[in-house]
């Protein structure tokens, strides 16, 4: 069972930033775009960000701006930079290698979440 690790989360004040990191894998960099979900009390989760294989990036109009997906496929990371961050971006951050990868092993890969919290 694979399982992605995310670490950074944490407590910081309303325009602080925080740097989210994530271990994926050898197979996840070569084969699938990779991606931060985020799921607040009480809400459905919503992608935040997701940056394919090539790195072409996506990002939701909410964070568009201030926050910022990269991966290392060398080193098998995955990071979310964000800055300016408010009240509303309180939530666990969940990172994913979500999709792509050949029909025999799509990528369905997930984290536990990491918790951050803006006050």
């Amino acid at each position: 069972h694979v399982q992605l690790v995310e670490s950074g989360g944490g407590s910081v004040q309303a325009g602080g930033s925080l740097k989210l990191s994530c271990i994926t894998s050898q197979y996840m960099s070569r084969n699938c775009g990779e991606a931060w979900h985020r799921q607040a009390p009480g809400k459905e989760r919503e992608l935040m960000a997701s940056v394919s294989r090539e790195g072409d990036t996506f990002y939701a109009n909410s964070v568009l701006g201030r926050f910022t997906i990269s991966r290392d496929n060398a080193q098998n990371t995955l990071e979310l930079q964000m800055d300016n961050l408010t009240i509303a971006d309180t939530a666990r951050y969940y990172c994913a290698a979500s999709f792509g990868g050949p029909s025999w092993r799509p990528c369905n890969y997930w984290g536990q979440g990491t918790q951050v919290t803006v006050s």
